[in-house]
């Protein structure tokens, strides 16, 4: 049976037209990304493609396309004008929303600066799409990409949100670069993810007030023709889609999470931040396992892709309850409260005058560091800012309060493949005077063996009654231990590169990141 456009069209207004088309070549595109990459099918189904109500924001701009987690919003006519400029373009924009939702990009902090995030995860995304190199989403400029990306990549290291944001941030890319990458990687509108953004308190003037934001400058009439709909061929039924009985891709019903009540209402919907980040978490790791199994040869074209889905689903730590975890017991003079029992006590002084039948306790066990061991690789892989980074935030936790008995025995150790320098810390004053005063020594090569015979000496030589945990920090590329010590052992790697260290299986790993120290 034949598609006739007209009849489909008959007695159909201009506005009605232009819905219909609309929804067919963002349906095609759709359906083109769930073809070429399957290990992205969980995601096209997550994001429902939604046309916007009202085409204009409150500021009188014209909307574009934008995604908040659950929808793919697109503004009718710019979608149709965009698909008559290049089929690849819709293509190219639903695989771009696509990974943003993958990388988390849309669930950002509240201080955030808009202006260098949405060009970080614009260049990320787009850096993704260029490698994956396909005909479907080539639009004919990707030397002029390739350029960009490349002129960047020396100061990020790694093509990641996160690593361009501080980039921007930090002033490492200028102005006249920022405009470029922000003029050829940008496709879709982020405003709703940055509305709950709180600029510092002593900025006055707002980061994004630099954006342009006209009014209506040209005439429904002159719209109307070049949007028109009759100007358009529509894809046919066969082309860049598969079989046309899928309902989820055709429809775009969601594949996680909650249904939408409201479909193509042009509203966002209310979901809250942490149930959209759980969906995808569970789209990132079910992508990412793909890529590394069924679509291994995938993954293995995409290495800026799984470096992304590394960075996202890598777990995040909090430090301070990590080193909570290596403290051990002892007995301040302080009252019991936990087990004091007030009713006993009242009810004595009450029947006898001032004779209580019970007592307070005077001893209370807390949880505070004792003896303790800090070994800090100074090896040349491992910066001194970074160093000095970690240990004043060690520092920082142990001096709060109820964190020190009234006398420690702390060693903080700088090796690299030998031991540099050993001090001891009994009190916080000589804890204040080291922060001051210390100076790295070494950059060598790493080894951990030394570290470890070191310590098993002291313990032989009693300079420890109970020692319980020693902290390395370290980048990781370094010979372990072959036995396990008698001491609980934890490695703390400075991991900007997102890769998974192989520690022994009596080891507690922690990975952080620059950020996280």
């Amino acid at each position: 049976m034949g598609y006739s456009l007209n009849n489909e069209y008959e007695g159909k207004t201009d506005s009605e037209k232009i819905s219909i088309l609309g929804q067919k070549v963002m349906n095609a595109a759709r359906n083109t990304i769930i073809i070429k990459f399957r290990f992205l099918d969980i995601a096209v189904n997550q994001l429902k493609v939604t046309p916007y109500m009202d085409i204009y924001d409150a500021l009188g701009n014209e909307k574009t396309m934008s995604m908040d987690g659950m929808n793919i919003w697109y503004n009718e006519r710019y979608v149709l004008k965009k698909y008559k400029e290049d089929k690849n373009y819709l293509n190219r924009a639903v695989l771009h929303m696509l990974l943003h939702g993958i990388f988390k990009h849309f669930l950002i902090g509240k201080t955030v600066i808009p202006e260098f995030w949405d060009i970080a995860s614009d260049v990320a995304v787009e850096s993704v799409i260029e490698e994956f190199n396909e005909r479907c989403l080539d639009l004919g400029d990707s030397p002029e990409r390739a350029h960009l990306i490349d002129s960047i990549i020396n100061d990020t290291g790694m093509l990641v949100a996160e690593k361009i944001y501080n980039a921007l941030k930090e002033g490492k890319i200028d102005r006249y670069l920022m405009t470029e990458l922000s003029d050829k990687f940008t496709v879709d509108d982020h405003s709703y993810w940055h509305r709950n953004y709180e600029p510092p308190k002593d900025e006055n003037d707002n980061p994004d007030s630099d954006d342009k934001s006209p009014g209506r400058d040209e005439t429904d009439e002159e719209e109307e023709k070049e949007n028109n709909p009759n100007d358009i061929t529509a894809p046919s039924e066969g082309e860049d889609t598969e079989e046309e009985n899928d309902d989820d891709a055709r429809a775009g019903t969601g594949g996680m999470g909650k249904p939408d009540e409201n479909d193509h209402t042009g509203e966002m919907p209310e979901f809250s931040d942490e149930d959209l980040k759980q969906i995808w978490d569970q789209i990132a790791e079910y992508v990412q396992t793909d890529l590394e199994t069924m679509s291994k040869n995938a993954g293995e074209k995409a290495g800026t892709m799984m470096s992304n889905l590394a960075a996202v689903n890598r777990e995040k730590y909090d430090y301070t309850s990590f080193l909570k975890k290596f403290s051990v017991f002892g007995e301040k003079m302080t009252i019991n409260d936990d087990e004091f029992d007030y009713i006993f006590y009242t009810y004595g002084l009450q029947r006898y005058g001032n004779m209580p039948l019970i007592e307070p306790l005077e001893y209370k066990e807390v949880k505070k560091v004792k003896e303790f061991v800090i070994a800090i690789d100074t090896s040349g892989s491992v910066s001194g800012e970074l160093v000095q980074k970690f240990i004043t935030k060690t520092y920082n936790i142990l001096k709060s309060e109820e964190s020190f008995f009234t006398k420690i025995n702390l060693h903080i150790i700088q090796c690299d493949t030998e031991i540099h320098e050993d001090v001891k810390i009994t009190n916080q004053d000589e804890f204040d005077r080291y922060i001051d005063n210390m100076v790295l020594k070494g950059f060598g090569g790493t080894d951990f063996r030394p570290v470890f015979r070191y310590v098993e000496d002291m313990i032989k030589r009693h300079e420890f009654t109970d020692l319980k945990g020693l902290i390395y920090f370290t980048d990781g590329w370094g010979k372990f231990p072959e036995h396990q010590p008698d001491f609980n052992t934890a490695f703390v790697f400075l991991d900007d590169n997102y890769n998974n260290p192989t520690v022994p299986v009596w080891a507690i790993k922690l990975v952080l990141s620059s950020d996280e120290i």
